[in-house]
């Protein structure tokens, strides 16, 4: 029998992040209690103004979750009923959800073996929709999943050859950078995610929409507050979508140390590609990327063995995701690509091993001493 493991080891460990940013955090709380403006206190604007600062877009506008902020920037651009907006069909729900309740139709299209949109299947997914005739092409959703930023290069010419508004869905890569330019300014617009496991996270959910475009930012900001303008006047109908003044502090807070939690992510990459490499398949940056390594995430023809073999040892893991989205049944009805056979393929073999800015070398020694232990009893 297997002895009880010493210690578990989390996915994500944010109490070890809290450890070493504790002073901080904790100042930032206690100055939103003192002042208590709890609803668009200074700290939201400040947030703000950092955030497209690091970035360096003319505008960030905070809301209440990464979902709200694809769904007010689709908005916000007039996607709506009778228009197509192609989405991965290897993601996290929220991407094509988000399409679905600005009131469009998300069709989803198949990814590359880096986890990414494909270009080549945007541009058949493209063709069919014209060919078809009953929607209009309006938007492509990118994601950026697991931390690696879309192929920009091979997708903008395709975008605007076809004129869709490009929506970066940046949730997992905050931090990154796609041909040395930050990521959230590769597309039309971009949206953040602040849930506590993304690369810049909050306690509790959080959102933020990146863009140039001085129209959309104004139209955005007046969704996110109940359609409230300038002039003070309800000018359209919008939605409740703030974010917390208490969620920005904690973000603020945060912030300084995105760059260096980054870089201690890709150490720890690097040594899980070094230990793991001919035992399972492991994930690797593409030319002129700085990756965000929001996950780590690997492919085996054994993933559940893999996976509970890891869990009998004390060790999480994730699946990421169990099912591409045309085969979930609230998006099997939508549209696709002629073929989605990558997305298929890696919803069958992709597990996501601990990663996170404060992994010690010791434990991760532990992840892939079980990784190898296992691989040699099973086979990869």
């Amino acid at each position: 029998m297997m002895p009880e493991p010493s210690s578990k080891l989390p996915l994500i460990d944010l109490a070890a992040q809290r450890a070493h940013l504790a002073g901080r955090i904790e100042a930032a709380i206690a100055g939103v209690l003192a002042h208590g403006q709890f609803i668009l206190g200074p700290e939201v604007a400040a947030l703000e103004h950092a955030i497209a600062g690091h970035v360096g877009v003319r505008h960030a506008i905070a809301c209440a979750s990464g979902t709200d902020a694809l769904v007010l920037a689709l908005l916000a651009r007039g996607v709506g009923a009778g228009d197509a907006a192609f989405v991965p069909a290897f993601t996290f729900a929220a991407s094509a959800e988000a399409v679905a309740l600005a009131g469009a139709v998300p069709v989803l299209v198949d990814v590359g073996g880096d986890f990414t949109l494909d270009p080549a299947s945007l541009a058949e997914a493209v063709a069919a929709i014209r060919r078809a005739g009953a929607l209009r092409p309006r938007a492509v959703v990118t994601v950026d999943l697991f931390g690696q930023p879309a192929r920009y290069e091979d997708i903008l010419p395709v975008a605007r050859q076809e004129g869709l508004f490009v929506l970066q869905d940046a949730a997992q890569s905050f931090g990154a950078s796609w041909q040395a330019e930050p990521v959230g300014r590769q597309g039309d617009a971009a949206a953040l995610s602040f849930y506590p496991s993304k690369p810049l996270g909050a306690y509790g959910d959080g959102g933020a929409v990146l863009t140039d475009d001085d129209a959309l930012a104004e139209r955005v900001r007046s969704l996110a507050r109940h359609g409230i303008e300038q002039d003070g006047l309800h000018g359209r109908i919008g939605a409740n979508s703030r974010l917390d003044t208490l969620q920005a502090a904690i973000l603020l807070a945060k912030l300084p140390a995105l760059d260096q939690e980054r870089a201690a992510r890709a150490a720890i990459a690097a040594r899980y590609a070094d230990g793991l490499r001919g035992l399972v398949e492991v994930p690797r940056a593409r030319a002129g990327i700085e990756h965000a390594w929001s996950c780590y995430t690997v492919s085996s023809g054994r993933r559940d063995a893999l996976a509970q073999g890891l869990a009998a040892r004390g060790i999480a893991s994730a699946i990421y995701y169990r099912r591409p989205l045309h085969q979930e049944p609230a998006y099997a009805r939508f549209p696709r690509a002629p073929r989605l056979a990558v997305a298929e393929a890696l919803a069958g073999r992709v597990v996501s091993l601990p990663m996170h800015a404060y992994l010690e070398p010791r434990d991760q020694a532990r992840i892939i001493a079980a990784i190898s232990s296992l691989v040699s009893e099973k086979g990869s």
